[in-house]
């Protein structure tokens, strides 16, 4: 289903999360957070994020390598419940996302059916007639919404990507994010460079991290760590089972 298509772009994404993470033996110095090292202070914020049980996710921009500037705005949690929306870019598309324990609910615009489902995809739209598409979690159709709804996706792509032989890490002067207090730690690669600014009070959370270089221009924002997501979920009048639907026409490809 073209819905392989929203995984793709919402784990691409998650990369400029796992960026920049690095791994190592976290400090826990008594010195003033904004005293300590740009490694230091980084491991707190990989600790911290990797600790997260939930967080807002605002990713927006261009990763490069001819990826099409998109956003992606989730509320979700470990247990992988999950509420906001993916744009795959200018016209192509929104598509809503709630899942809440074993089930899961999309609801894609006009312009996602013009775009990603050229052929068939205004028949799709005309039998949702702006209900949502209901399944449930093991339904490999509805897969990529599942994975794009789950924080340990993102927790893993931090794991599996941490490496602090990767470029040289450098600590900047503080600065204010959305007025929170940040300092910024910045890695170095090649040409890409990406910056997490971590909140100098609390767990010493990321609140925005920051990819440039190799044509890629975006930036993903942090917050609400450890606040439940919101529990509202589509009623049945605004829903149309997956089955019932795949069942009437041929599923997009």
């Amino acid at each position: 289903m073209t819905g392989q298509r929203i995984a793709a772009r919402a784990a691409a994404c998650a990369a400029v999360v796992a960026l920049a993470a690095t791994t190592g033996t976290a400090a826990h110095a008594d010195d003033d957070f904004e005293s300590l090292t740009a490694q230091q202070i980084a491991d707190r914020s990989r600790d911290a994020l990797l600790g997260a049980r939930s967080l807002h996710l605002r990713a927006q921009g261009d990763l490069g390598e001819g990826r099409t500037p998109m956003t992606i705005d989730l509320t979700l949690d470990r247990a992988g419940n999950c509420a906001g929306d993916i744009e795959l870019g200018k016209g192509k598309g929104t598509v809503e996302i709630v899942k809440r324990g074993d089930d899961v609910w999309v609801k894609p615009d006009a312009d996602f059916w013009e775009n990603q489902v050229p052929i068939g995809g205004e028949t799709f739209e005309s039998i949702l007639d702006g209900r949502y598409l209901k399944g449930e979690v093991s339904d490999s159709r509805l897969r990529p919404a599942v994975s794009a709804c789950d924080l340990d996706t993102y927790r893993d792509l931090v794991s599996e990507n941490a490496d602090p032989a990767e470029g040289t890490l450098t600590k900047g002067e503080v600065t204010t994010v959305d007025g929170v207090r940040t300092v910024p730690v910045t890695r170095k690669d090649g040409s890409r460079t990406t910056t997490a600014y971590v909140d100098t009070e609390g767990a010493h959370h990321p609140v925005r991290i920051t990819l440039r270089g190799d044509s890629a221009d975006a930036a993903v924002d942090l917050s609400r760590f450890d606040r439940p997501v919101p529990t509202a979920t589509p009623s049945p009048d605004e829903t149309v089972d997956v089955s019932t639907l795949l069942g009437k026409t041929s599923a997009p490809t």
